[in-house]
């Protein structure tokens, strides 16, 4: 047997499609356990399987030896499952994003905003630039043309004023987020 796939690898290698497919479909079930072992959902073992195989065909000229071609081909597919993941850790799921804001959190929101606008222009200006703009206080310190320090004494002055005037508006004792 292991004499056969080597043959078929060999033919594969000069660039018999028959070959090539009689391979896959010899070592489905493997590459379906080695997929299924890192990514666990069976839409993703699809699409890392096809996403391999593809590129194992694309690139059967590159096999140095036809006796590795399992080794090969699960190599191309534990590097596919890897990049499936690191892909899906940037993203978020579409109906996660849906259900991320309610209701409630818009109201939150809109009475936080409310707050942070009460503040004095000075720290109103630099709660804004830091934490609903998301700039660094090197950055926030440029554009105001100020000092750091400046800026890291009126954010904490800002984060007091603001905790008192939370505490007075939210009864409740919850925290709210900016």
């Amino acid at each position: 047997m292991q004499q056969q796939l080597e043959q078929l690898a060999a033919q594969a290698r000069q660039g018999e499609k028959e070959a090539f497919g009689t391979l896959i479909r010899t070592h489905e079930a493997s590459l379906y356990r080695v997929a299924k072992s890192i990514v666990h959902s069976d839409e993703d073992c699809a699409d890392a399987i096809q996403e391999a195989v593809l590129k194992a065909y694309r690139s059967i000229h590159s096999l140095r030896e036809p006796k590795y071609f399992k080794t090969w081909l699960i190599r191309i597919l534990v590097n596919e499952c890897r990049a499936l993941l690191r892909k899906k850790k940037k993203t978020v799921p579409f109906v996660e994003l849906q259900h991320a804001r309610t209701e409630t959190d818009d109201y939150v929101h809109i009475e936080t905003l409310e707050i942070v606008n009460a503040l004095d222009e000075d720290l109103r200006i630099v709660v804004t630039l830091f934490y609903l703009e998301d700039l660094p206080l090197k950055e926030v310190a440029d554009l105001l043309d100020q000092p750091v320090g400046t800026i890291k004494s009126r954010l904490y002055r800002a984060r007091n004023k603001l905790a008192d005037m939370f505490n007075i508006h939210n009864g409740s004792g919850k925290e709210l987020m900016i």
